[in-house]
């Protein structure tokens, strides 16, 4: 309510006042009267009343309504009509303000402050200016109630809450907390937040606010409402687990690879959750809050005395009870999570839940699918002397169950007596959570109600066995009083149940109630205060317990009272008759309301599909041939027959390809076998359950392993006895491998089924596209993806055939690739060891995952898993996901006489480490045998890997080491690991042929300090009772943090799964052949290889094109010395030449500098898998020094050439120069003496005086004939000098023949003495065909480059000898294999240099008559008649003289320079189509052309003419390119504006030196110009005599004549066709082009299939696609017939070749590179990849046998059916053309 004041003062000056009441109990009062009084007043001194007219009656004023902005004021309207205004001012401490209004009954003042008093004087204003006295009120606004009332934190007992401070001086809040319209609590506080406490847990609450004022006044309360939370789910959200209650966790996430995984700092669930995931003992062990250990750590520090310290120390209040975790993670886990969280616990020897109570709901669940992984082995006493043991699942044991339970409150800790019953002195072990544990004392708050269960279970030796038979414990978590449920549940399924008390009160009517059969034993402490023997006895004789008491006396210790426990416990268990096996106990928790995990309808539905399968099984073996038949003996055969396509073993004499065409028709008919048989029902309702919701899936999946593997252990458990007896003698070998064919063929689990899957699949991959069966298959990759996805590990290689069915599997991780793309980056860990060291439970501990662990050898292969990696740790592994493959144990020393044990062991060895990026190899150092032959698989295996490219990690893990100088104390060991790993690279690099590998450190990056990890024993104590050694744990997940920094750290990138995908297949086939490292072909390696050669190029391409246009500047310069157009200040040419090397030089080593680093900045970095080819960075180093090399002798060579050519040409031009000048002279003098006549010539009687003159003059002139050299001395000098070093005999051949008689008949090779000895094969001409194919196409090269220096018409130049020379001496090298003897090679050189001194000996002397100072002066005779004239005439030659100048000067020039600069742009060009980028695409472009123009004459000019062929091809592709005239006038144009530009550029500079005459501005623009175009001095000379043009005039003109000459250029490069314009270019695209398509040149020794290897100075030749023999003129000896083998399918046989090289002796195909050691001939990538050549000699076999005169091959039957189509295919799969 509001109070206001009102005051006034009467003219009678009489005063009435109500003063204001402070008191508070006045206040109250005032509080509830009326809101306003009211006093009108006159100030003193006014004068007496003025008449009634002018009078303005004062304001009666109320308080209709004060608001928190807002003040309503009343006014009581006056009788008078005369109209009033109001003013009205008002006021308060802190604001102020004044409004006129026109009267009314109600006015509203706005804008006011909230909770302020304001007084508002209001006074009355007539028109005529009279206002009334002045009256006054005083009014509170209301004050704002609080804003924003948030609450911000909610528990089980509290609720805290916030708002925001409203305007106005608030004193204190009121805070009410209401429930159900009652009124719980009402707090007051000043500030702006509030926690209410003591609430009930899970009720709503009615929360109001209200604002009090300084003055007692409240504001409007504000409501809002809020739910306490439960306990449970006040827990959850103080675990930060709320959200998992709904969307419960899963495997996948507890196991993705996050932040979590390698850090240290972790809230209490994932701590719990990642320590028991590793299996670690430590787990429970969860007070790691950061109060306590900051507080611990504060008083651990504090050196005072302080007793309150020590008293208030940290209490279990923030910290929480390690069974509510577990409790709550259960609740928040979906079926599986809680399946692998007991059977870890298990392991741990924690007891895992039986009853999981949620205190919510107030029910429980039996937790029966959670406990159905757990399988205990155990040994009871009556196996003890067998040394049997009896293993099964824990749900399905008939074991007696003996629970303990609480009546009331209980001294003494009942999980502790029962840890101690369970544990025997030596190995003591917390299976409960007790009292005195790490936060043990932590009040529980969800966990009471629980029912958690162990097992006893004895090793079968009596000293150490506590019972002799096995026994469950199950133990209730709070008062029996509370949980009736559960307790009855134990009563009904117990042999014997312990009550603990202290006092039996009237609750003691709950243990007559139960319908039971179990014995109750009452356990009391009479130590305690609270117990009563009279209560005791009374209750014990009404319930006739009086023999079934345990008291702990006050006489008697723990260890007595344990000691009597133990015995009585004994005695229950021998005598016990009730053995409820925990699987039947779900009737009874149904009759009691207790619900099952297993009742979902999910895993009630997955059961009954795995049941509906497995069955069916009664006798494995012929289960697994009628319901799984492809994978038996079939798909074993196939392996057998595809191995041998790749060994070609069995091949014997009879022809390779047909037998491996007849080896691919058997293939086709056991498939269509594999087609041929409907789907097995099994196999039908396999898939279809797999088919199901992911959730039910995962279910079936589990079922049909649980149900397998209990299924295996009943049939296996016999043979695997037998097979124990018979490995402890070796002799027994025969019998060994009957059984163990026998547990291989016996053992059946859920791989069996996928595997079948897989076959089912392959088979059907083998129909046409169209068939319905193919097509109704196609979904099962997909199927199997999404498995992989949720966390199931897939079948890599199935140990049982040992194959890998490649086609599945790629097309799993195909649809794999596809589901999680784009994120498909993985890394992937391995293992190896020998069999039963813990390799899978080393895998298990260390990712959470769950590998099979199994003894003995009836799992085999390799298995993959994917763990996923979280986003915050993407970013340091640089991964989406990490595969985890877990491998079959290599060969143990018993087994290793079976027959191919080593090369099962060996392949797996090589794929698995192959695929890895870290490898862990598990080794027992104390035996050194098994030491020996592991080490000798992998050490194999990583050698294999560095050859190939491959560069994977490796980490040693010794297992069973536990003391803590393991490390130290083994570094003797760790140097007899690394002797031994030496001694093994050198025997693994001698039988792989590669013995540069002295040292294991040769092969891969190792060191013994940091490559080595000690891991204890992983059992604490004896099993089965013992934990997992917590050592164990913890060594394992520092393992497994170095891994993961390892793989963070890792050069290389990670592979996409399509990429891991490949790996596997190139790994595969390369494992199929005996040997690897020439047999392995991969395409990521192509691929990488392809890009290195790319980029190559174009460095390479940018070091020429500088180098090029560098030469032509320089040429320029050389062209110029000596001339007007100089600029340089060298006088002296020999200077000249010196400057520009060493400039050469410079430029030369600074793009050798950049080339090197460019690779060195390439293999840096880490996407584009640039490890892979790091074996040919040193080739492409060497081909770098190499290139510059040739470009330095080939620069110096056109240096000198230029140099001395100009040389020459300096006197000739002095001379012309003389003979012009006199000639100037003469015919100014004619004009003088004409001019002299004074008569007007006509122009007969001018000319004639100038013939007199031009006559007379040209016989006083002195023209010394140039002589012409004798070149052919010349090249002679150079070709002795060339040969001189070859010995005498070279010498004795020159003078035998003179060099004028040689070259004139075509050159042909005669082998002289030459035997023919043939074995087999062989082509009856070989040798001397190969010699005279060699010599045809180094004379044609040298033909070629004689022609192109002729075309260049320039003076011959001795260098061209010497390059003729070389080339000569590079081709020969290059073909030194073919042994041809110093007679060829002199008889070779004198034919081709008898050739070139002809045509040079012409060349020069055409240069000679071209030069000649007589026919130079002739020629401009016309010329200098005309200028005669104009002078004489006086006429302006200006214009003249401008087109003159442009025509004869400047547009030869230009025109030489845009053929100079051409030749380098159109290479550029061509370089970037992508056939001209590498020798790979060159290859594939030419095969591809020839396959789609299907000509045979093509085929065999490709085949018999390459080097013609591909000169042939790659000049029509620049035809073909450029055939567009504008695509060349691109570039034509360029270089055309570049230089008018110059030239424009020249005239402006010399049009600024203001020189004299028109002679010097020309000079200046030549000068100008000097650098860049190379001006004819003759017509220079020419066009400056008889000048007498205006320079300025001269200068206009010669503008327009440049842009005339420009458009008439462009015009003229039009018309020219390409062929014209490739003649005249100085630089020959197709030249430089061939080069480098050809690249060395060489061809496959035995197919002459060209060399792809890139760079120059490769070590190693290498070729794509080989072909067949017959299509390089090969045929049989005797029959004549084409030979159909192709040499990369040779060289894996064991067939023989005989040829020049083994001087015609037998050498095995397989040893080739004994002859030819630079020559790599990897088997092809597929069976499939030369289905070209195959094509190709099927389609022209009659047409190939015609021309070689040979009858045609016998072509298999198979290669009939390759099409057109699979010849492409083929082609692509070999240049891995994506």
């Amino acid at each position: 309510m509001d109070k206001s004041v009102l005051q006034s003062e009467k003219q009678c000056g009489m005063t009435e006042s109500v003063s204001t009441m402070d008191n508070s109990e006045e206040e109250e009062d005032f509080y509830d009267a009326p809101d306003v009084f009211l006093e009108l007043y006159c100030e003193e001194g006014d004068s007496p009343a003025t008449p009634q007219s002018d009078y303005v009656p004062p304001p009666e004023v109320t308080v209709l309504h004060a608001g928190t902005e807002t003040v309503s004021l009343g006014l009581t309207p006056t009788d008078s009509s005369v109209r009033y205004k109001l003013h009205i001012d008002y006021s308060s401490d802190t604001h102020g303000g004044s409004v006129i209004v026109e009267e009314s009954s109600t006015v509203d003042v706005d804008g006011l402050h909230p909770g302020t008093e304001y007084t508002f004087r209001i006074t009355r204003r007539a028109e005529n200016g009279n206002q009334s006295e002045t009256a006054s009120v005083s009014v509170f606004t209301d004050p704002s109630p609080p804003a924003q009332i948030t609450v911000y934190q909610v528990n089980s007992e509290s609720l805290s809450l916030r708002w925001d401070t409203p305007a106005g001086e608030v004193e204190s809040y009121i805070v009410t907390c209401c429930s159900e319209e009652s009124c719980v609590q009402e707090l007051t506080t000043n500030t702006n937040s509030l926690t209410f406490s003591s609430l009930k847990p899970g009720v709503c609450y009615s929360l109001q606010v209200s604002a009090q004022l300084k003055n007692g006044r409240r504001s409007k309360p504000v409501v809002t409402s809020s739910r306490t939370k439960t306990h449970l789910e006040s827990l959850l959200k103080d675990l930060d687990l709320e959200q998992h209650y709904s969307d419960k966790l899963s495997l996948s996430t507890i196991l993705q690879i996050d932040e979590k995984t390698i850090s240290e700092e972790l809230d209490l669930p994932w701590y719990f959750l990642k320590k028991l995931m590793m299996v670690n003992v430590t787990a429970r062990n969860v007070k790691c809050t950061s109060a306590y250990d900051s507080t611990c750590d504060a008083m651990s520090w504090n050196t005072e005395f302080d007793l309150d310290n020590l008293v208030n120390s940290p209490n279990s209040g923030d910290t929480v009870n390690p069974l509510d975790i577990i409790n709550a993670l259960f609740l928040c886990s979906d079926g599986f999570v809680q399946q692998e969280m007991a059977l870890k616990m298990s392991m741990c020897q924690f007891s895992v839940p039986l009853l999981l109570p949620n205190c919510d709901t107030k029910q429980c669940t039996l937790m029966l699918w959670a406990m159905r992984d757990i399988v205990k082995k155990y040994r009871p006493q009556s196996l003890s002397e067998s040394k049997g043991f009896i293993e099964d699942r824990v749900v399905l044991s008939n074991l007696p169950m003996i629970s303990f339970v609480r009546l009331g409150e209980c001294s003494l800790s009942k999980s502790e007596i029962l840890n101690k019953l369970l544990s025997n002195s030596q190995q003591y072990h917390d299976t409960f959570v007790h009292h005195n544990m790490e936060c043990g004392d932590s009040p529980r708050r969800i966990s009471n109600g629980l029912v958690e269960i162990t097992w006893y279970l004895p090793c079968g030796n009596k000293n150490m066995d506590l019972f002799s038979e096995p026994v469950t414990v199950a133990n209730l978590r709070g008062d029996i009083a509370s949980f009736e449920t559960q307790y009855s549940f134990l009563c009904q399924t117990s042999a014997a149940v312990f009550v603990f008390f202290d006092n039996l009160d009237s609750e003691y009517r709950l243990l007559t109630n139960q319908h039971h059969k179990a014995q109750i034993f009452l356990v009391g402490n009479h130590q305690s205060k609270r117990f009563r023997l009279d209560a005791l006895k009374n209750v014990a004789t009404k319930l006739g317990l009086t023999k079934n008491l345990i008291l702990k006396t006050k006489q008697m210790n723990d260890a007595d009272f344990i000691k009597n426990m133990r015995k009585i416990v004994r005695d229950v268990v021998e005598k016990s008759e009730i053995k409820i096996p925990i699987e039947q106990m779900t009737d009874i928790a149904h009759e009691l309301g207790i619900l099952v995990d297993e009742d979902s309808p999910e895993c009630q539905t997955a059961k009954k599909n795995a049941d509906a399968i497995t069955a069916e099984i009664q006798d494995t073996l012929e289960y697994k041939e009628v319901q799984l038949p492809l994978q038996g003996h079939t798909w074993k055969e196939l392996t057998r027959l595809e191995k041998e396509e790749f060994r070609l073993r069995k091949v014997g004499s009879e022809n390779i390809e047909k037998y491996k065409s007849d080896l691919q028709v058997e293939k086709r008919k056991l498939r269509k076998k594999q087609n041929s048989s409907d789907m097995s029902n099994a196999m039908t309702c396999f898939i279809n359950a797999i088919s199901s919701p992911r959730i039910e899936r995962s279910y079936f999946l589990k079922w049909m392993r649980i149900n397998l593997d209990n299924l295996s252990r009943e049939k296996l458990s016999d043979l695997r006895e037998q097979y124990k007896k018979k490995c402890q003698n070796s002799e027994n070998k025969e019998e060994i491998k009957d059984i163990d064919r026998k547990l291989s063929n016996s053992s059946l689990g859920t791989e069996h089924f996928f595997r079948e899957m897989g076959q089912i699949y392959e088979a059907s991959v083998s129909l046409p596209e169209t068939d319905p069966s193919r097509q109704q298959l196609q979904h099962l990759p997909k199927l199997c993806a999404g498995l992989l996805l949720d966390g199931f590990p897939l079948e890599l290689v199935d140990g049982d055939a040992s194959n890998i069915p490649l086609r599945w599997v790629s097309d799993v991780l195909s649809q794999l690739s596809d589901l999680v793309s784009p994120k498909s980056k993985i890394l992937v860990v391995t293992v190896l060891g020998v069999q039963s060291t813990g390799k899978s439970t080393l895998l298990n501990t260390m990712f959470g995952v769950q590998f099979a662990v199994s003894s003995g050898r009836c799992t085999r292969g390799a298995f993959m898993l994917l763990i996923r990696v979280n986003e915050d740790v993407k970013k340091v592994l640089n991964c989406d996901f990490m595969v985890i493959i877990d491998t079959e144990g290599l060969k143990s020393p018993e087994l290793a006489q079976l027959d191919d044990s080593h090369e099962h062991d060996n392949e797996l060895a090589t794929l698995v480490v192959g695929l890895s990026d870290i490898t862990i190899i598990n080794i027992a150092m104390e035996n050194s045998t098994e030491m020996k032959d592991i080490l000798q698989i992998v050490v194999h295996a990583f050698l294999r890997m560095k050859e190939v490219g491959k560069k994977p990690k490796c980490q040693f893990v010794h297992q069973n080491v536990s003391d803590v100088s393991a490390h130290e104390k083994n570094l003797r060991d760790r140097k007899l690991l690394l002797q031994q790993l030496n001694e093994m690279t050198q025997a693994a690099a001698k039988m792989e042929k590669k013995e540069e590998n002295k040292s294991f450190t040769d092969v891969m990056e190792y060191s013994p300090d940091t490559g080595n990890w000690y891991i204890p024993g992983l059992w604490n104590g004896n099993p089965p009772m013992a934990p997992v050694n917590a050592g164990y744990s913890e060594a394992v997940c520092e393992l497994k943090k170095n891994i993961i920094q390892m793989l963070g750290n890792c050069d290389s990138s990670a592979n996409k799964i399509s990429e891991f995908t490949e790996w596997m297949s190139s790994l595969w086939n390369a494992v199929k052949h005996e040997n690897f490292i020439f047999s392995f072909r991969n395409s990521l390696v192509a691929d990488a290889y392809m890009r290195l050669c790319t980029e190559f190029n174009k460095w390479e391409w940018e070091f020429k094109k500088d180098m090029y246009t560098w030469v032509t500047n320089a040429e320029t310069r050389i062209s110029n010395f000596g001339t007007i157009a100089v600029k340089s200040e060298i006088p002296d040419m020999t200077e000249l030449l010196t400057c520009l090397k060493s400039e050469a030089c410079t430029m030369l080593s600074k793009w050798e500098t950049e080339l090197l680093e460019n690779l060195t900045k390439y293999f840096k970095q880490t996407e584009g898998h640039v490890y892979l080819v790091e074996g040919y960075k040193e080739d492409f180093a060497n081909s770098s020094k190499s290139l510059r090399g040739e470009m330095e002798r080939s620069v110096f060579n056109q240096l000198e050439a230029a140099a001395d050519i100009r040389q020459g040409m300096v006197k000739l031009d002095s001379i012309k120069e003389n003979h012009t000048k006199q000639l100037e002279e003469r015919v100014c003098a004619l004009i003088e003496e004409c001019r002299k006549k004074k008569v007007k010539m006509t122009d007969k009687e001018l000319d004639k005086e100038f013939d007199k003159m031009w006559t007379k003059t040209v016989k006083e002139l002195s023209f010394s004939k140039q002589k012409a050299s004798d070149v052919c001395t010349s090249v002679s000098y150079y070709l002795r000098a060339n040969l001189s070093h070859k010995g005498s005999r070279a010498c004795e051949l020159l003078s035998q023949k003179s060099l004028q008689d040689c070259g004139l008949e075509a050159f042909k090779y005669t082998a002289e003495g030459f035997i023919n000895r043939f074995k087999e094969f062989f082509n009856i001409q070989g040798h001397t065909v190969a010699v005279q194919k060699m010599t045809d196409s180094i004379i044609a090269a040298c033909t070629q480059f004689i022609s192109e220096k002729m075309e260049r018409k320039a003076n011959y130049h001795n260098t061209y000898t010497q390059e003729i020379l070389h080339m000569i001496d590079e081709r020969l090298q290059n073909n030194k294999d073919l042994k041809t003897g110093i007679d060829f090679e002199v008889s070779l050189k004198q034919h081709i240099c008898g050739l070139a001194a002809r045509t040079f000996q012409k060349m020069h002397e055409d240069f000679i008559h071209v030069n000649d100072p007589y026919r130079c002066l002739h020629k401009n005779k016309e010329k200098f008649r005309a200028d005669f004239k104009d002078v004489f005439n006086e006429r302006d030659q200006c214009q003249k003289k401008a087109e003159e100048f442009t025509n004869r000067c400047l547009k030869p020039a230009v025109e030489d320079f845009v053929n100079r600069s051409l030749g380098p742009d159109i290479i550029g060009e061509m370089l970037t189509c992508q056939q001209f980028s590498t020798r790979y695409f060159f290859q594939y472009a030419v095969l591809l052309d020839l396959l789609t123009k299907d000509d045979f004459k093509k085929y065999l000019s490709y085949i018999c003419s390459y080097e013609d062929y591909v000169k042939e091809w790659t000049f029509d592709r620049i035809m073909e390119h450029f055939s567009d005239p504008s695509m060349v006038s691109k570039f034509e144009d360029q270089r055309l504006q570049s230089s008018i530009k110059s030239i424009n550029d020249a005239m402006e500079n010399a049009k600024k030196g203001k020189s004299g005459n028109l002679k010097t501005f020309v000079e200046d623009i030549c000068k100008e110009l000097g650098d860049k175009l190379v001006i004819s001095q003759d017509a220079l000379g020419a066009f400056m005599i008889l000048n007498n043009a205006n320079q300025e005039q001269f200068a206009h003109w010669l503008t327009q004549c440049v842009k005339d000459m420009a458009q008439a250029l462009r015009e003229t490069f039009k018309k020219t066709n390409i062929e014209m314009k490739l003649k005249n270019l100085h630089v020959k695209p197709q030249n430089e082009l061939f080069t480098k398509v050809m690249g060395c040149g060489k061809q496959c020794p035995f197919c002459k299939a060209p060399c792809d290897a890139g760079g120059k100075a490769h070590t190693e030749h290498f070729a794509s696609l080989h072909r067949s023999q017959g299509l390089g003129q090969y045929r049989f000896l005797w029959s004549g017939q084409l030979v159909t083998d192709i040499c990369s399918s040779l060289v894996t046989s064991d067939k023989n070749f005989l040829c020049e090289a083994t001087n015609h002796g037998s050498h095995p195909y397989k040893c080739y590179q004994e002859i030819f050691p630079d020559w790599k001939i990897p088997p092809d990538v597929s069976l499939q990849a030369s289905d070209y050549w195959k094509y190709v000699m099927t389609k022209f076999n009659n047409e190939f046998a015609k021309e070689y005169h040979a009858q045609p091959a016998v072509i298999p039957a198979t290669w009939k059916n390759i099409t057109h189509k699979d010849a492409e295919a083929s082609l692509k799969e070999s240049f891995n053309i994506k």
